[in-house]
C-alpha cells in the first residue's frame, strides 16, 4: 500500500478546509466530517462573577486554556464592561496559557504572560512548569478558562494544591444540527471504507460515540474502528482515545495538523500492515 491509497476520515470541523488541503497535499483521499459545533453561552453568569471578582483583586491567577477560548471571554466580558478595564485588570495577576495560541491573543491584548505550558500542552506541564519556577498555589483564588468541558482533574490538583479555583465557560460543544455527515462515516467505517481515522480533539470522539449509540452500531464502530489506523492529534485527545478502548496507532508530536497528517499518512503503511 502506497501513500495515494490512503483514505482518510478526519472529524475537525473548524479549520475542515485547511485539513482537507493537507491530507490531499500528502497524498491522501480525504473525507471531512463536520463533528461539531463551539455554541457562545448567552447571558453568562460566570463570566459576570468573575469579572467582578477581578475587578475586587479577588483572583489571584489566571490560566488561558485556548486561543479562542480567551478570544471567546474578552466578547463575552464586553456585553456587561469596558474593554480596558478587563484587561487593566488582567495585568495585576499572574497569567498562565496552556500554550501557543493562547499566547498570541494575550499579546495582542498586551496582557504579560508570566507562565507558558511547553508541549504537548496538557494541564500537567501548567503544574509542571509551576513547580519548575517554585509558584504555588496555595491559598491563591485560580480562575480558569475552560475550552468546552471542564478539566476535572485539573481542578482536583488545584484545590489538592490549596488554591481555590473558578472556573469560566465561555462556549461550550454542540453536535452540529445536522449529523447526517456523522452517521454516514460511522457506517462508512463499519463497512471498510476508510484506511485512517484522524482526531483532533477528544469532543469529536464524544460525538462519534454518541452518534453510533443513537444508531445501534456503537460495537460494531468501535470494533471496525480498531482495525484500522486511528491517529491522534496530541495527548489529551489520544487520552480520549484510550478511554473508548480504541487502540492508539499514532500521536503527533508536536501537536499540530501539519506534523499529524504528514507523520501519519508516512507511517500508516507499515502500521496497516501489521493491522491487517
Amino acid at each position: 500500500m502506497n501513500n495515494s491509497q490512503l483514505r482518510v476520515c478526519s472529524f475537525e470541523s473548524r479549520k475542515s478546509d485547511a485539513m482537507r488541503a493537507l491530507i490531499e497535499r500528502n497524498q491522501g483521499l480525504p473525507t471531512l466530517v463536520h463533528s461539531m459545533d463551539e455554541i457562545p453561552l448567552e447571558n453568562n453568569e460566570q463570566v459576570k462573577l468573575f469579572c467582578e471578582k477581578l475587578f475586587q483583586n479577588e483572583i489571584d491567577v489566571m490560566v488561558f486554556m485556548t486561543g479562542v477560548g480567551a478570544t471567546a471571554l474578552l466578547d463575552a466580558v464586553e456585553l456587561y464592561f469596558p474593554r480596558e478595564p478587563f484587561l487593566e485588570a488582567l495585568k495585576k495577576i499572574i497569567v498562565t496559557v496552556r500554550g501557543p495560541k493562547p499566547t498570541v491573543v494575550l499579546r495582542n491584548w498586551n496582557v504579560p504572560i508570566h507562565h507558558t505550558a511547553p508541549e504537548p500542552n496538557t494541564w500537567h506541564e501548567i503544574i509542571s512548569i509551576w513547580d519548575d519556577k517554585k509558584f504555588s498555589v496555595t491559598g491563591k483564588h485560580v480562575a480558569v478558562q475552560e475550552y468546552g468541558k471542564p478539566v476535572q482533574e485539573f481542578y482536583d490538583e488545584l484545590r489538592k494544591r490549596g488554591a481555590q479555583v473558578l472556573p469560566i465557560t465561555v462556549y461550550r460543544w454542540a453536535l452540529p444540527e445536522d449529523t447526517s455527515g456523522l452517521r454516514d462515516a460511522i457506517h462508512s467505517t463499519i463497512q471498510n471504507e476508510f484506511d485512517v481515522l484522524m482526531f483532533t480533539s477528544a469532543q469529536q470522539i464524544a460525538h462519534v460515540l454518541q452518534i453510533a449509540e443513537e444508531e445501534k452500531v456503537k460495537d460494531d464502530w468501535l470494533q471496525a474502528a480498531a482495525k484500522i489506523m486511528i491517529a491522534s492529534v496530541g495527548p489529551a485527545c489520544s487520552e480520549a482515545i484510550q478511554q473508548a478502548g480504541l487502540p492508539l496507532d499514532f500521536e503527533s508530536s508536536p501537536p499540530k495538523m501539519g506534523p499529524l497528517v504528514k507523520d501519519a499518512l508516512q507511517a500508516a503503511p507499515e502500521i496497516l500492515a501489521k493491522k491487517r
